[in-house]
């Protein structure tokens, strides 16, 4: 064509405008090319092949590796190439184990749908894989190498994004395996437990480490009060799974769904972030006021507070001595019910798999007994729900109980990146106006941009806030710090966009992630009070089962802070 600017895929022209590699103009063009390794956020790896293309002089090439280019003609669809992605699956097949119906990732694996859309009902080769083995060493996910197609999906998340890097290649040739160092458990090694492995694994190699069989026990002993508590990312992340328009806000329906299940009481978690947000202003202006420790970084997300005991212990002092709204709200649930006749059993229903970690360490324990008995990912409870037979999407929404029903928009927008700042922000602000409201909310605070910077006014000086999202953004505001940048509060949130992008969230796109935050931002936005300090359930709290235990109950001293 005499216009550089098209090239030819299939016989259709189509315009290049900017995309990176041909799988970007391939999908442009209306075509789902196969892939396994191959994820926008992340680097190129080229390794599975699945995404081969062949030009127009016979030769393949990879469309995830290649960059398009005026005048180029491809084909994606020919004999040669589905002989070629068969062949692919057949071989990584021979190697994988059979065990398909009892697999966690039974209906969600890539591998088992390429399978079967490329009609694979018999394997020709012998599997030569040595017995399964299983790394259980850790409470937040389960490692199978069993199921490991060697994509790389989890290395190049766990040390690009995360930069934790505690998993990599090992070993050549048809002996590589991914592994810990020294094929140390996982437990033993520097991860956090954030999960983003987990999420992005195409098989069920790396797994959520899976609670529900306790919690039926619990729900089916008589014995036991049973309350749940609700994160606010759940709510945006579970319609889709039932057929529902992607991220409609499902509380309603959530709420009647665990009654359904057994739970005796279901609050939202949200207003255990109203509590957060009272308590860490508070702190924010004690040091800014009184020349304390600076930048103060947040302490909601469980799996940078790992990262940070792990990587950077002289740090632990300017992290904030607030406990994460879970375990706040737990400390009260549970000084609430404390003369219960019965056995109380706190069950937390998380985005998050490095919450299974927290509500397990000492410090949220009290006389040996945690704050939080259980916790529970939104894909984990999607399996219950499943399990019930309840047909989610015919419940008729209802609201949570009587005894901490009153949350937030501020509340509310802690589970997507910026939320908890945007919050302490309109806490902290003397202007408590609509217009306020507005202005906070377009400060640059709001977006999926990994690192975002803002400065505000607070009295007579100018505070300035750095927010982040992945644990490699975080290092690159920690070696600022070091190198003589000023924060007075940097927010710092694991997973990329924050909690709606959770390791125990349903799989989604970046696109997906961006609906979430959006649909947070509407919830915010439905509620009559925007400001925690104007729940007047706070001031019960505070009157009552808090007089006295403030600290005891909402603060917490990390054992491994460093000095």
């Amino acid at each position: 064509m005499e216009n550089k600017e098209y090239m030819l895929i299939d016989g259709n022209p189509i315009e290049i405008n900017g995309e990176k590699n041909l799988l970007e103009l391939i999908r442009k063009a209306g075509i789902e090319m196969p892939t396994f390794c191959y994820h926008s956020e992340l680097s190129v790896y080229g390794a599975c092949r699945m995404c081969m293309v062949e030009n127009s002089h016979g030769g393949m090439e990879a469309a995830c590796s290649t960059v398009p280019k005026a005048g180029m003609e491809i084909y994606t669809n020919t004999e040669r190439l589905h002989k070629h992605r068969k062949m692919i699956l057949e071989l990584l097949l021979a190697n994988h184990c059979r065990d398909c119906t009892t697999c966690q990732k039974n209906g969600k694996c890539r591998l088992q749908e390429l399978a079967s859309l490329f009609g694979i009902d018999s394997i020709r080769f012998k599997n030569l894989k040595p017995e399964p083995k299983l790394d259980t060493s850790s409470v937040c996910i389960v490692r199978d190498t069993h199921k490991c197609i060697l994509c790389g999906d989890c290395v190049r998340m766990c040390n690009e994004i995360q930069n934790v890097g505690a998993i990599d290649f090992a070993n050549r040739g048809s002996k590589m395996i991914i592994a810990t160092a020294f094929d140390e458990p996982i437990a033993n090694s520097p991860c956090v437990g954030c999960g983003q492995c987990a999420a992005v694994c195409p098989t069920g190699a790396i797994v959520i480490r899976k609670d529900t069989g306790r919690v039926w026990r619990e729900l089916n002993d008589k014995s036991t009060k049973v309350v749940a508590q609700v994160a606010p990312a759940v709510r945006v992340a579970v319609a889709k799974e039932f057929g529902l328009p992607e991220n409609e806000n499902s509380m309603g329906r959530i709420t009647s769904a665990l009654r359904r299940l057994g739970f005796d009481e279901v609050y939202d978690t949200a207003t255990g972030a109203d509590l957060t947000v009272l308590e860490e202003a508070n702190e924010f202006i004690s040091r800014i006021e009184e020349g304390g420790t600076l930048p103060l970084f947040t302490s909601c997300c469980p799996a940078w507070i790992q990262y940070c005991e792990k990587n950077h212990p002289e740090l632990m002092q300017n992290v904030s001595t607030c406990k994460s709204p879970m375990q706040m709200f737990s400390s009260v649930i549970k000084a609430h019910y404390a003369s219960s006749s019965r056995r109380v059993v706190s069950v937390a229903v998380m985005p998050c798999t490095a919450k299974k970690f927290e509500c397990a360490r000492d410090e949220f324990k009290h006389d040996g007994i945690p704050d939080t008995d259980y916790v529970i990912t939104t894909q984990e409870l999607i399996q219950m729900i499943h399990k019930a037979g309840l047909v989610f999407d015919e419940l008729e929404p209802e609201a949570v109980d009587s005894a901490f029903s009153t949350c937030t928009g501020a509340g509310v927008i802690f589970g997507v990146t910026g939320g908890v700042t945007e919050a302490v922000l309109r806490r902290i602000s003397t202007d408590k106006s609509a217009q306020a409201l507005r202005s906070i909310a377009f400060n640059e605070v709001r977006g999926m941009k990994g690192v975002k910077e803002t400065t505000v006014p607070f009295g007579d000086k100018e505070v300035r806030i750095a927010i982040v999202s992945g644990l490699k953004n975080a290092e690159n505001i920690i070696k600022a710090i070091e190198n003589g940048e000023h924060y007075d509060f940097v927010e710092v949130m694991a997973c990329p966009g924050g909690c709606v992008a959770g390791g125990g969230q349903p799989f989604g796109t970046l696109a997906t992630k961006m609906n979430r935050g959006k649909a947070l931002y509407s919830a915010d936005k439905m509620l009559s009070i925007k400001r925690s300090e104007e729940n007047p359930l706070m001031l019960n709290l505070y009157n009552g089962v808090l007089k006295g235990r403030v600290h005891e109950l909402l603060h917490v001293h990390y054992s491994k802070k460093g000095e």
